[in-house]
């Protein structure tokens, strides 16, 4: 049996698995297993503790109850490293006589995962490690465990489990139908920490009901009215041996029917032979990116749907509301795109046969996203996995957990700018958030080794200044990823020096802040050095010396305005320029994934707030509203998405397949909603002291932003009525607000709810 001896707890249990199924194939998932345990009980119980993991997706039943409401359990992980395990009260599932199902699909850990389709990763089969203990009336204890008394098999209804393929199911197979044998103990391949669970368990969520059907063919296309990332639960009144199948798609094609192109090799398919008579059915080890679905099979008048959203259960913490409803929309768009992708980890998107952790797209979102949710527990589960899965040359994997997969075929294990700055800038944000320095007590060697590696991949080679820019080959880059001015991925790569060199001013930075905090004074000097040194190099070998790049464009100036690399009079120049860039664009955007969440900052904290206001106002493409303007539901992937017509414009370049339609990087302007616009900010971390400043422009004529801090709800609610500003700011216990107003007269709050006003002219 595998080894346990990381566990958090002592497991009497054993691995156990199916000794007849042999696992080969390449690309697809394994049969799901089936492990099955009767027991009778004589006594009367006090309670029934439940512990339980896997190397697959598992789903226990007690007497035919589901356990729990957790999704994808044991949760999603770096396995060779951390396997979590979950604790369920089962007391009100006993009788006398019971029988425990565990059925285990292949997950992550031993499925078919990544654009490769490569399976086995962890384990070459299905294992499941259980232990139920009964503690009854008179003091004693009962464990039922798994061990060799268990039996197993590869013949129930769930025929195949997919992440991207989604389920196969035979109701026609029950319980009573299937040949059961002796399991087996297994010996597992690696050794990883098992412990409790401490991240967030994906659930299920929002209900949605069709808001429109019609026959294409020979389907029903049902709209849900909303993308999202879930499932679809139906009841039928079926008949032995009829198939049903359900399509997912996030878009239609002209002739109504789904646009499934862009989901790759995805199948995102419900298969399902139904039995005799009533029956409903919802599947467990899949979940699907979708808005639309079609169904065959069956006649409309014999089913009933509806859909409900999973995604891991963070808390909503905030909300953002103003007198334009585009912004309300994007706002509602972002929070979409969000809980969309926190299945488990922080994905890219929920749809094609990808859904990996990209470290690049939380890296930018992780503010806005500390805004919108309680992202602590869910972002600590995932970093935990990144300080295992650093390299030991200090980069960080491009995907957190990697499965196999943390690189690009053209990128050797290196240290990548943005995508690893993850290491730095999520924790970063959760302490801002939350002032929980235990997230950057636990996290401090990693950002130390990362920022080191990535300074020494920009001194290679190098003398003087240029010891400082970081110019390595563009292939082993992102770059100024999808930027919409440019439309190659080599183009994108090639402007890789400014944007990692930017990188590693900005991470030094925060390291050195990070050492502060932490009262290491060595470190604390180190990394500002090495930050002043390299926005010197920047600013130096980039630009004029006056604020002018010698190349321009939006993302080069945006970066070191943002990260304060250059000296006060020469950022002054490089944010007009900036907005001279901007307005001879048409104030749309042209950033990628790097600058992207700070453009509007970069404006508007410096002196071009009417540049910044009107970037956000665009509503054509490329732009934030354009896609609302277009009917986006959540946050593009791609800025030109759809075209005016409605049809997707992607020519061949290398990227033509690379297409979501929920994809939440670019949704991090929902920081400047709620920092600029609403205007609250934290001053000390974790909002003990804050600030309030309404940004007021762009036709806006109120604004209000909440936000449920650790101490209590803080609300900046303003309006402009007859040329005044009128504000209510609700300020909680313990804490201190510091209010600007649009006049610049200035007032320091203690805890209360108040009201002020002032002239304003715009």
């Amino acid at each position: 049996m595998g080894k346990l001896s990381h566990s958090d707890r002592q497991w009497k249990a054993k691995w156990i698995t199916d000794g007849e199924y042999v696992f080969k194939e390449k690309k697809i998932s394994p049969v799901p297993m089936v492990f099955r345990k009767s027991f009778e009980i004589s006594k009367k119980v006090v309670s029934a503790e439940l512990y339980s993991t896997a190397l697959g997706t598992y789903v226990f039943t007690i007497n035919d109850i589901r356990v729990g409401e957790d999704y994808f359990t044991p949760g999603f992980t770096s396995y060779k490293y951390n396997l979590q395990y979950q604790k369920y009260d089962v007391t009100h599932l006993l009788r006398e006589d019971n029988t425990i199902l565990g059925t285990v699909s292949g997950g992550w850990a031993v499925g078919a995962f990544v654009y490769s389709r490569r399976n086995r990763l962890f384990a070459d089969r299905q294992a499941l490690l259980a232990e139920l203990i009964i503690t009854y009336e008179d003091g004693t204890k009962e464990l039922v465990a798994t061990d060799e008394s268990w039996e197993v098999s590869t013949e129930g209804p769930l025929r195949y489990g997919d992440l991207y393929d989604g389920e196969e199911y035979d109701a026609r197979i029950s319980d009573e139908s299937i040949k059961y044998h002796k399991a087996i103990l297994e010996t597992l391949r690696i050794a990883p920490s098992i412990s409790k669970a401490i991240g967030v368990p994906v659930r299920e969520h929002e209900k949605f009901e069709p808001i429109s059907v019609n026959k294409v063919g020979d389907e029903l296309i049902y709209d849900f009215g909303q993308n999202f990332a879930g499932i679809v639960h139906f009841s039928i009144n079926g008949k032995e041996g009829q198939q049903i199948e359900i399509k997912h798609a996030e878009i239609l094609k002209e002739d109504g029917s789904l646009n499934t192109d862009f989901l790759r090799s995805a199948k995102a398919r419900i298969l399902y032979t139904a039995r005799d008579g009533q029956q409903e059915y919802a599947p467990n080890f899949t979940y699907m990116g979708f808005r639309y679905v079609s169904v065959s099979g069956i006649d409309e008048k014999e089913i009933s749907i509806y859909a409900r959203a999973l995604y891991s259960d963070v808390k909503e913490i905030g909300s953002f509301t103003c007198s334009n409803e585009m912004i309300n929309r994007l706002q509602e768009n972002i929070k979409w795109g969000a809980k969309s992708n926190f299945v488990e980890i922080p994905t890219d998107c929920p749809q094609r046969d990808e859904r990996m952790g990209w470290t690049g797209d939380i890296a930018l979102f992780a503010a806005t996203a500390c805004f919108n949710f309680d992202m602590k527990d869910f972002l600590k589960k995932w970093l935990r996995d990144m300080r295992s899965e650093q390299l030991s040359t200090g980069g960080i994997p491009n995907t957190i957990p990697s499965n196999g997969f943390g690189f690009p075929t053209t990128m050797p294990p290196v240290a990548v700018d943005f995508w690893g700055d993850a290491s730095v800038l999520v924790p970063w944000a959760v302490y801002q958030a939350t002032g929980d320095k235990s997230v950057l007590s636990e996290n401090y060697d990693m950002m130390k080794k990362y920022v080191k590696a990535c300074k020494n991949w920009a001194g290679l080679f190098s003398f003087g200044k240029h010891r400082y820019i970081w110019h390595t080959l563009s292939t082993l880059h992102f770059g100024d990823w999808v930027a919409p001015d440019v439309p190659k991925m080599s183009q994108w790569q090639k402007r890789s020096k400014w944007t990692a060199t930017a990188s590693l001013a900005n991470t030094a930075h925060l390291v050195s802040k990070v050492a502060e905090i932490l009262g290491n004074p060595n470190d604390e000097v180190y990394f500002r050095n090495i930050y002043e040194k390299t926005s010197d190099a920047y600013t130096s070998i980039f630009t004029d010396g006056d604020g002018k790049l010698l190349e321009e464009f939006q993302t080069a100036y945006v970066l070191p305005i943002h990260f304060n690399m250059f000296n006060e009079a020469a950022k002054k120049k490089a944010a007009e320029n900036l907005a001279q860039l901007v307005k001879a664009n048409d104030y749309k955007i042209g950033t990628g994934f790097p600058g992207t969440p700070y453009i509007l900052f970069a404006l508007a904290d410096n002196g071009q707030k009417e540049a910044a206001f009107k970037m956000l106002m665009n509503t054509d493409c490329p732009s934030w509203l354009y896609e609302v303007k277009m009917g986006a539901t959540t946050i593009w992937e791609r800025w030109d998405g759809l075209d005016e017509n409605g049809n997707c414009p992607i020519g061949n370049d290398g990227t033509d397949t690379m297409i979501s339609y929920n994809h939440y990087a670019s949704g991090a302007v929902g920081d400047f909603l709620y920092r600029r616009i609403a205007g609250i900010e934290p001053v000390v971390a974790g909002y003990r002291k804050f600030r309030i400043a309404p940004l007021v422009g762009g036709g806006l004529t109120f604004a209000r932003g909440e936000l449920n801090s650790p101490y209590g709800k803080i609300v900046s609610d303003w309006s402009i009525s007859e040329n005044r500003f009128i504000i209510k700011i609700t300020v909680p216990e313990d804490t201190t607000c510091h209010l600007i107003m649009p006049d610049e007269s200035e007032k320091f709050l203690s805890a209360g709810e108040y009201s002020f006003e002032c002239n304003i002219y715009c």
